[in-house]
């Protein structure tokens, strides 16, 4: 045995001494007396989970490097005691999803917090994010937690902390809590008490309410939609909400109605991953829905698909961002409109264009919602809406789905659909068409190799074009940003999950009114654009 397997079992070994969960402490156990001290052992001692996008995510497993009973105790007791620190008075509110480990996850938070002499606020039952985040500003609170892996594998969950204005942590509260995590001392010294005060349905009717109030009631409701909560905690919700808002029941997918942790008809639960909403497009197919929408797990996300010729189309996050977003202005709703540095660029030219603020962040709604405090409407291409900033400081995928709804069925009254709107759109700005490159890595070295690999040898020219620019946004950012005239390349790894991620925009003028033709050349020039980026990154 060498040295670094002997210090690796001494490191298992005090972890097994100090984890309060029999169950992981039995699987940790098998794992040493079966003498697979190799590859896998050093994967879960590879160092604690880090707070990443809004705090942890990672494989529920024992050890410090994956979500367990012993990692959410000291996650909980240090973030306890960052807000102590920071004199932040108030209580806490844990909401949770429907996960493997989630209610449990919750329970010790609550008990933590509570140990502290701080109240827990729990919510009652296994509920969307976005009730989570509303909540904490409905009762005052402190701060929050959501135990939730969001669209992730079943095998993962995580833990995400809001701060008491309902929005995401940020640096260097992130980095803070992080500290404060590490200072915890044995686990079995950490004060437990009770699981806190349990709220009532009345912080859900509370949003529902909220939400009902983002629609406008003069417009028509005669729509029919299709759903799906992707076997997630979205369906009570924003069945009650669409119902209360005044239009028909959807049709939702009897396979994936019931929240079920182990996602069993689709192979990633996330409705941007290939066939995740094959159910969903047959159902809205059967059923002549007009429109069909699907939830992520924990409903943040909202995925949007309408009929196209003879079958359905899935739109683009940035398709129904600026749909949202035209939506609104012409409303009358006035302030900051906001979006990412991967998301398309038409937002800004229909800020410019109609006089109204823009604010353009880093990846993530932590950053979104703090765009200015004139924000009224935030999105990124990644599914994620903030239609009203004033109920939710987040992405919500209940609320984003009802004004959808609105649109949708206001277009059906004039005879128009969702795709006549992106059309009038694209004669007015010109098509912009996005597009993203996606790669799926076992290794987390791939993606440091790739982003060297661009970094040292970056294209000379996209589509024949020179390049212009090139920014690269570290230290702030592991972001590299290359242009070319109107074309754009974005290349950064993801936040969330195992990924390199490029996202690519072309911009095509529409000449003679011939909409089609500009799609087909701005279509043809993403497929050549992909080839180069994925070129450029040494993933030929």
């Amino acid at each position: 045995m060498t040295s670094t397997e002997r210090d690796l079992r001494a490191e298992a070994e005090a972890w097994l001494a100090d984890d309060p969960d029999p169950a992981t402490r039995e699987e940790l156990r098998a794992v040493l007396d079966n003498g697979n001290g190799g590859a896998e052992l050093a994967d879960r001692f590879a160092g604690p989970l880090r707070f990443g996008t809004a705090g942890l995510r990672g494989p529920l497993r024992a050890g410090p490097n994956g979500m367990n009973l012993a990692v959410v105790r000291a996650a909980a007791a240090g973030l306890v005691r960052w807000l102590a620190d920071n004199g932040v008075e108030g209580p806490l509110v844990v909401g949770y999803d429907a996960r493997h480990g989630s209610h449990a996850f919750a329970v010790e938070t609550a008990r933590v917090v509570t140990g502290t002499g701080r109240e827990a606020l729990a919510l009652s039952r296994p509920l969307p994010t976005p009730v989570l985040a509303f909540a904490v500003r409905r009762r005052g609170a402190a701060a929050g937690v959501m135990v939730t892996a969001s669209h992730n594998p079943p095998q993962d969950n995580g833990y995400k902390v809001y701060l008491g204005d309902g929005s995401q942590i940020v640096p260097p509260a992130d980095v803070e809590i992080e500290q404060a995590i590490r200072a915890v001392g044995p686990l079995a010294e950490v004060p437990l008490g009770p699981p806190g005060q349990v709220l009532t349905e009345e912080i859900v009717q509370a949003y529902v309410d909220a939400a009902i109030g983002v629609v406008d009631a003069a417009v028509p409701r005669d729509l029919l939609v299709a759903y799906t909560p992707m076997h997630g905690v979205g369906r009570d919700v924003f069945v009650t909400t669409l119902e209360a808002a005044g239009y028909p029941a959807p049709f939702v997918v009897a396979a994936q109605a019931e929240p079920d942790a182990d996602f069993p008809t689709v192979a990633f639960p996330n409705p941007e991953e290939p066939g995740a909403t094959d159910l969903l497009l047959t159902l809205a197919r059967e059923s002549g829905a007009d429109i069909a929408i699907a939830n992520d797990p924990d409903a943040d996300r909202c995925a949007v698909a309408v009929p196209d010729g003879g079958g359905w189309r899935l739109l683009r996050g940035d398709e129904v961002g600026v749909l949202l977003a035209d939506h609104l202005m012409r409303r009358g709703t006035e302030g900051r409109y906001a979006t990412t540095i991967v998301s398309s660029s038409l937002l800004s030219r229909m800020c410019a264009e109609r006089g109204l603020p823009y604010g353009e962040t880093l990846t993530g709604f932590k950053w979104i919602v703090r765009a200015g405090d004139d924000l009224v409407y935030g999105y990124e291409e990644a599914l994620g809406y903030c239609v009203a900033p004033s109920i939710v400081r987040d992405k919500d995928g209940i609320t984003a789905a009802l004004l959808v709804c609105e649109l949708a069925a206001g277009l059906k009254a004039e005879l128009k659909t969702l795709t006549d709107r992106l059309d009038e759109l694209a004669e007015r700005y010109g098509v912009h068409a996005t597009d993203q490159l996606s790669v799926r890595v076992d290794d987390l070295a791939d993606i440091a190799r790739a982003m060297d690999t661009i970094r040292r040898r970056p294209p000379t020219a996209l589509l024949d074009e020179p390049v212009t620019s090139i920014e690269d946004r570290l230290p702030e950012s592991d972001v590299l940003i290359l242009r070319a005239g109107t074309t754009r390349v974005v290349v950064r790894p993801s936040g969330t999950e195992p990924k390199l991620k490029a996202y690519l925009e072309v911009v095509e003028p529409v000449v003679g009114g011939d909409i089609r033709k500009a799609r087909e050349t701005a279509a043809a020039s993403l497929v050549a654009l992909r080839t180069e980026t994925a070129a450029a990154l040494g993933l030929r």
